[in-house]
């Protein structure tokens, strides 16, 4: 007998990886020389602050839809946001050094398999067999 994740289950155990990926990504950063420093002496706004919390928020929320969303709704949130998010990954990549270069290469990796999964969701209203079996 065959165990079968379901696509659901799987978005959203996708998105929690990404998550980990990215505050271990951040947490790995102190260990550079200077960095807490330099983070000491910058003057990021609240704005920008507020944004970067909107940024992380946005795994964390997708780890609920992914459980709750009908097919049709999960099909493109999943693959709109990962898209999204995958792009801003990528085009922070320019400065980046070795361990940043691994964690967005994990994280594209991990994107590409939500949006690929997201994908084969059915997009049409009606019975699911792929469910049955």
């Amino acid at each position: 007998m065959k165990n079968k994740i379901n696509s659901q289950s799987l978005l959203s155990t996708l998105w929690i990886f990404v998550l980990l990926n990215i505050i271990f990504r951040d947490l790995h950063q102190f260990l550079n020389q200077g960095y807490i420093e330099e983070m000491m002496n910058l003057n990021i706004s609240e704005e920008t602050k507020l944004f970067y919390g909107l940024v992380l928020e946005i795994p964390i929320l997708m780890t609920v839809l992914s459980r709750i969303l009908n097919n049709i709704s999960n099909k493109w949130i999943n693959i709109t946001i990962a898209s999204l998010l995958m792009i801003g990954t990528l085009s922070a990549l320019a400065p980046a050094d070795m361990d940043d270069v691994f964690f967005t290469l994990i994280n594209t990796i991990a994107f590409l398999a939500i949006i690929y999964i997201a994908w084969k969701l059915p997009s049409k209203k009606g019975l699911d067999f792929s469910k049955v079996v």
